[in-house]
């Protein structure tokens, strides 16, 4: 009887440490997702900006279709809340197909590959993402060479934020540089 006790007492602490053991594995595997989706978004963000040209840096009231396409630096350095530049085998003449780049009121990441068409948004970031207001891109040297600027363009992606996930609160930091692959001096 007393073995019994003790077999069913050390089996039931065994089961114990195997479903504990189980649902951190799953916590963590669901995390690992999430994470490796906003490096995928910093990639792919990455990869399109290097091939891109013309960068424009939105700030302030400031909206890349009012812009006309110009390129346009941060003011000293600052944060843009969104880039709208010129892609790979685009037609620098048209605004229509340049991309944009955002980061949204609803501290989301958007992007738009018609720039004309304000209604093509697509989010970019998961729900249980939230990216907070630090977020956003730095744009240097985008004038082009004819206005005096002698600095090859730079990008400097920032996403900050936290991802909430079964009541769990995580913080996170991630920043890339990127440079663009055309010559514009």
């Amino acid at each position: 009887m007393i073995a019994v006790s003790v077999f069913l007492v050390v089996a039931m602490y065994g089961m114990d440490s195997l479903l504990s053991a189980n649902l951190l594995h799953q916590k963590s595997a669901d995390m690992r997702s999430i994470m490796d989706n906003l490096s995928f978004i910093m990639e792919d963000m990455s990869r399109n900006l290097r091939t891109g040209s013309n960068y424009h840096c939105s700030f302030g009231p400031d909206t890349p279709q009012a812009s006309g396409g110009t390129a346009l630096s941060s003011p000293s350095g600052g944060n843009c809340w969104g880039i709208a530049f010129e892609p790979s085998g685009g037609d620098p003449a048209t605004l229509a197909d340049q991309w944009f780049y955002n980061v949204s009121l609803d501290n989301k990441l958007w992007k738009t590959t018609r720039l004309e068409s304000l209604s093509d948004y697509v989010q970019l970031t998961p729900e249980e993402v939230s990216i907070n207001s630090v977020s956003g891109f730095t744009v240097l040297g985008a004038e082009p060479s004819t206005t005096g600027d002698t600095q090859e363009p730079l990008v400097t992606i920032r996403l900050v934020g936290t991802i909430t996930f079964k009541n769990v609160v995580t913080p996170f930091s991630l920043q890339t540089s990127v440079s663009q692959r055309l010559i514009d001096i």
